[in-house]
């Protein structure tokens, strides 16, 4: 474990920096898997990461140096088993936090937990939750967030970064402590249960929200609004006649 100079209460307070990686989740379940405790917090960043995932087992490409590839350690034991959406929004509802000063009013969480700009992927969240009786003993918080590349693969077309966006480079190391102190802020607001304000605030954010958009369920294309997301984590859409929840492999967002 390295000692830095993250400014949080615990999150960030551990890093480890590997220059490879297959994925910084890995290195943090292995890490978990061994006898040694692993302080709550503690982070793994990487400069490199060959098998990074997202959701629906996506892989996450990005370039070796230029962009944030990191893991948090979480101990959500407070939190049912039930509940695990409410951690979550509470990630989400922190990198926006951290973000928007940055982005401003085109930052967007797009459901569940990918971060857009405009109509663009700037990053994404992947939370793995390990189980015991019905709570949640771990949580590793694996994060993806473009930022100094500036340009994708040919067949990448709807990705961008924050260079892209706004035309300079930035300090990964100092990025990802401004997202680290987000989500402690918001992870201790969820432990001491300001759940509604969290909820509210995720749907607030939510990428297409009130907007009519078209979507893709059993190979049926329609269109209907984003009203909300259920308290256990169902897309809430309304088309013309009625409201319709769907869970994340039920859903294609279309362009």
């Amino acid at each position: 474990m390295q000692s830095n100079i993250f400014s949080g209460l615990f999150v960030g307070q551990n890093l480890v920096t590997l220059k490879q990686v297959d994925s910084t989740n890995t290195f943090l379940k292995n890490l978990l898997s061994n006898s040694t405790p692993v302080p709550e917090g503690t982070v793994i960043m990487a400069e490199e990461q060959f098998a990074g995932r997202g959701q629906r087992q996506n892989s996450w490409h990005a370039q070796p140096g230029k962009n944030i590839t990191a893991s948090i350690l979480l101990n959500p034991v407070f939190l049912n088993i039930n509940k695990q959406f409410d951690l979550n929004r509470a990630v989400s509802v922190g990198i926006q936090r951290a973000l928007k000063p940055i982005l401003g009013d085109k930052l967007k969480i797009k459901w569940p937990n990918d971060i857009y700009y405009d109509d663009y992927k700037v990053g994404g969240i992947l939370i793995e939750n390990i189980l015991f009786s019905n709570t949640i003993k771990h949580a590793i918080v694996g994060i993806g967030l473009n930022v100094n590349q500036d340009d994708f693969p040919q067949d990448v077309t709807n990705a961008s970064s924050l260079k892209q966006i706004l035309h300079r480079d930035y300090d990964l190391k100092a990025l990802l402590s401004d997202l680290c102190g987000g989500i402690e802020a918001a992870y201790l607001e969820l432990k001491a249960g300001k759940v509604d304000e969290l909820r509210n605030e995720y749907a607030q954010c939510l990428y297409g929200l009130n907007e009519t958009r078209q979507y893709k369920s059993n190979n049926y294309i329609f269109a209907a609004k984003i009203t909300g997301v259920t308290n256990n984590g169902l897309l809430v859409l309304q088309n013309e006649t009625e409201e319709l929840t769907f869970d994340l492999k039920e859903i294609e967002f279309l362009k």
